[in-house]
């Protein structure tokens, strides 16, 4: 079974002491960023020590967050994490149309991931996702967006989330990971949130730090009594491949097999 990654560490370029820290905190993947967490006059420095941690494989995928690519800083980032032995994807932010992603994969053989700011990106969000064999997921950036919509309710993100989530799928790309919940200190909050994007459809979520990583986890993880289900589901369409009604009175036909196989999918975590 494949093993789905549920946990994203953001961790900021030019804090290598940290970036080492995270490396070994227990998210599936490390993401280093370059832009956003990175100050303009530190943006150099960040590179360069990026640079220098990642010239070796690490214990863990490792993605990089590169800088806008319609910023003076992008080029150079992309120049130097392409013949790094460290770095697994590239996460491409602001992306606003295809053009973006085939000009970056003809440049790096590196996986990429894009990530979805603005109402221009979520209005292409399939035809980004469709772009290049090279993007292998697509997310939102929920903080850019809220600004660029004037979002104020929760609920005001529902569509564009459901978007992108829509659009990842009939790509044929793996489900979308949620955006970073911003406050550190509420876990019950980050709890609730992760269940509301499970329910939507997102699979995992992007992290800030690492107390954040065992409630994602947790939250995405098939509890024992969906795998209870699924296992009785998949027992059940092995004796009868065509839609039947199981001893209490649940239908199940190919689509809610398909659902089990993907929940005890998620169980294979080692």
């Amino acid at each position: 079974m494949t093993r789905f990654p549920l946990t994203w560490l953001y961790v900021p370029g030019d804090r290598p002491h940290v970036v080492a820290k995270a490396l070994v905190a227990g998210a599936d993947v490390v993401v280093v960023d370059l832009e956003d967490a990175v100050a303009p006059d530190r943006k150099e420095y960040a590179r360069a020590a990026t640079a220098e941690l990642l010239a070796e494989p690490q214990p863990v995928p490792v993605h990089v967050r590169v800088n806008a690519l319609d910023t003076d800083w992008a080029a150079a980032d992309l120049t130097m994490l392409a013949a790094l032995p460290g770095v697994s994807g590239l996460r491409l932010p602001k992306v606003t149309s295809p053009r973006e992603i085939r000009q970056v994969a003809a440049a790096t053989p590196l996986p990429l991931y894009a990530l979805l700011e603005s109402a221009v990106g979520i209005e292409f969000a399939y035809t980004i996702a469709t772009a290049h064999p090279s993007l292998r997921g697509i997310a939102l950036g929920e903080a850019d967006l809220r600004a660029d919509l004037g979002v104020r309710a929760e609920t005001g993100l529902d569509w564009p989330r459901s978007r992108v989530i829509v659009a990842a799928r009939a790509a044929g790309l793996a489900p979308p990971p949620q955006t970073v919940y911003p406050d550190i200190r509420d876990l019950d909050g980050l709890s609730s949130s992760c269940a509301h994007g499970r329910a939507l459809g997102f699979l995992g979520r992007a992290a800030i730090h690492p107390r954040q990583l065992p409630v994602i986890e947790r939250a995405y993880l098939p509890t024992e009594a969906e795998i209870e289900h699924a296992e009785t589901i998949i027992k059940a369409a092995s004796t009868n491949e065509g839609a039947q009604a199981l001893p209490d009175g649940r239908f199940i036909d190919a689509a809610v097999v398909a659902l089990a196989r993907r929940t005890l999918s998620l169980t294979a975590r080692d």
